[in-house]
């Protein structure tokens, strides 16, 4: 049910809700109070990774790749995602990831990259459990991208089991969805409450029985524009 145009469309919903653009933004970068203990934290690219999370393994990979600033990087892997080194405030660094974002080898390591550290988990996580429908994969990979998988902690809020468990697909997605919504609008960090635009989104997609993910979505963000919402199609 997965087919190459199913995962770029549910790419481009992720896309704008990551960086208010369908097109991949590779250069984009925003520091945030979202790191460990609400530490200032850059995170960058297509799919917005963090400076605590996985971009020390991004830049490896675009080093690796020999891309056009790999040695001026290089020099920081060292000290990314230390908290004795945060790079939020280094300006130099920033500088260089910017232009990195620019460069046609870093925009070939994020496709692989986020690939390898999101859609794929997300992916198997939807294979091991018996789902089978386009909307699941886009609930799915969008708690892998925002969320850093599907939270257990959510899970045990409701009792829908799983498809593999004998359960209903639509009415679990819908569930999960449900409690991951209410989550982010009661969390306590600021910052998250405003993302709920995310599962509000999904709701609705829910809501209209767009499945097979046919019909257009009507993708929300808190905007980098004037416009807060782009239609995928």
């Amino acid at each position: 049910m997965i087919t190459p145009p199913i995962k770029k469309k549910i790419q481009d919903v992720i896309s704008v809700f990551e960086t208010s653009s369908v097109k991949p933004r590779y250069d984009i970068l925003v520091t945030l109070h979202d790191g460990p203990g609400k530490c200032l934290q850059i995170t960058y690219g297509k799919h917005q990774t963090t400076e605590y999370g996985n971009l020390k393994a991004l830049i490896k990979m675009y080093c690796d790749s020999y891309g056009r600033y790999a040695s001026d990087l290089r020099s920081y892997l060292a000290y990314i995602g230390r908290p004795d080194t945060p790079l939020a405030k280094n300006e130099s660094f920033k500088h260089l990831l910017k232009l990195a974002g620019t460069d046609y080898t870093m925009h070939e390591v994020q496709d692989k990259f986020f690939d390898q550290y999101y859609w794929d988990p997300a992916f198997k996580f939807f294979q091991q459990n018996n789902f089978s429908l386009p909307l699941s994969m886009l609930v799915i990979y969008d708690s892998y991208v925002h969320s850093g998988g599907i939270l257990d902690f959510l899970r045990r809020r409701f009792g829908e089991r799983t498809p593999i468990n004998s359960g209903n697909e639509r009415r679990w997605i819908k569930a999960y969805t449900s409690v991951r919504d209410k989550w982010l609008e009661n969390h306590t960090n600021e910052i998250l409450p405003p993302t709920d635009y995310r599962t509000d989104c999904l709701l609705e997609a829910i809501d209209t029985n767009n499945w097979e993910l046919q019909h257009p979505v009507i993708c929300k963000f808190n905007s980098f524009k004037q416009k807060d919402w782009v239609t995928i199609r």
